[in-house]
């Protein structure tokens, strides 16, 4: 059976007796900001905390900047991919950009409690001022912020091609 990579969004909704896999430790983080709550229900869990290597960090990165996903994904999302890449596992998530990117790259993911991803998109990022495109980042943007134009400053915004 192939190794499970947890996002934190199974950490958050799934009962212990289902939190068996593979997650990295930012996520701890996370979840304490989030949901403190579930802090020793997380420690009892049968969970093997483990932090890519840089190699499939790189990988994920760049996958993601393909799919235009990076600029939505933030640090610990690329840290869940990569995880996944390295382990050659089914990704465990709800994020849409994430099942987005296994699309793409070949890997399967379950969703925790939506339907997943219909098709794969392509993002593109746009000024909402003079209308420029960037067709992908090589950031990755945490809170919606992804960047200004170089040409007028006004924020991008991401849109599907």
């Amino acid at each position: 059976m192939p190794m499970r990579v947890l996002d934190t969004a199974a950490l958050l909704n799934w009962p212990l007796s289902k939190l068996q896999g593979s997650v990295v430790p930012k996520q701890r983080d996370e979840l304490l900001r989030i949901a403190k709550e579930r802090e020793y229900l997380i420690e009892a869990a049968q969970l093997d905390w483990q932090t890519p290597s840089t190699k499939f960090l790189e990988d994920a990165k760049n996958l993601a900047t393909t799919t235009g996903d990076i600029a939505g994904l933030s640090e610990v999302d690329l840290e869940i991919l990569a995880l996944t890449l390295q382990l050659g596992g089914i990704l465990i998530t709800d994020d849409y950009r994430l099942q987005n990117c296994c699309v793409a790259a070949g890997i399967d993911y379950e969703p925790v409690i939506t339907e997943g991803v219909a098709e794969q998109w392509k993002w593109e990022l746009v000024c909402t001022g003079c209308r420029g495109v960037v067709t992908s980042s090589k950031v990755s943007a945490s809170k919606g912020e992804h960047g200004h134009c170089p040409d007028c400053g006004s924020p991008y915004k991401m849109r599907k091609c």
